[in-house]
């Protein structure tokens, strides 16, 4: 076990006791572990625990404009615990996974149907004007955007390894439609934290991005 793990277990069990409201509930650790392990599965290259924790530590920075944090961190937590690159329904399947383990974990009903909606809303990353936990979530999840550029190159270059099995053109040409898509966006970011911060750094990313691709 490496002190992430370690780490990612204490949050897991701060943010799951709060999520209960006090209520007594089963032991938190199983559920943690398979979690971890889900995100430390081998076909993933930068879906990893790295990432968990990216998301969840932005999450913090941006805790004050959410209307419940940990739904958000709960969601962080299951939104990509399926992950195939093969597949699509990954968020799909991954929101059930919540709603299946988060009653059995003392989980209230509400706040269940919260974090599997977020999870839902991270397949096309544009949460409605208002939907402050969905600003917060989408934008902790598209914060490695507006990583330095060296970061950036380290992130494209692991999303290529999970798409090992997709040939070059075939990859090039599907990753410009994605980058075309986020530049279309009239924001990236939607909280005044992320507008501010990060959305000049992550257009200029995605620009290049797109320019070594070819296009």
């Amino acid at each position: 076990m490496t002190d992430t793990d370690d780490s990612l277990r204490a949050r897991w069990q701060e943010t799951l006791t709060r999520a209960r409201g006090g209520a007594a509930g089963p032991d938190p650790a199983p559920y943690a572990a398979n979690l971890l392990a889900r995100w430390a599965e081998p076909q993933r290259r930068y879906h990893t625990t790295a990432h968990l924790v990216a998301v969840l530590d932005h999450i913090d920075t941006l805790a004050g404009h959410a209307a419940d944090p940990d739904a958000v961190r709960l969601a962080a937590w299951f939104h990509d615990a399926v992950y195939r690159p093969d597949r699509s329904e990954n968020e799909e399947r991954s929101a059930a996974l919540a709603e299946r383990a988060l009653p059995e974990a003392g989980v209230p009903d509400g706040v269940t149907a919260e974090v599997a909606r977020l999870v839902r809303l991270t397949v096309t990353h544009d949460p409605a004007d208002g939907d402050a936990n969905g600003e917060v979530l989408c934008d902790a999840d598209l914060a490695i955007l507006a990583a330095a550029p060296s970061q950036y190159a380290a992130y494209a270059a692991q999303v290529r390894e999970e798409y090992g099995f997709v040939p070059d053109d075939a990859f090039r040409e599907g990753r410009a439609t994605v980058l075309r898509q986020l530049l279309g966006l009239p924001r990236l970011f939607r909280t005044p934290h992320g507008a501010e911060h990060w959305e000049p750094r992550a257009r200029q990313n995605l620009l290049t991005e797109l320019e070594l691709l070819g296009h």
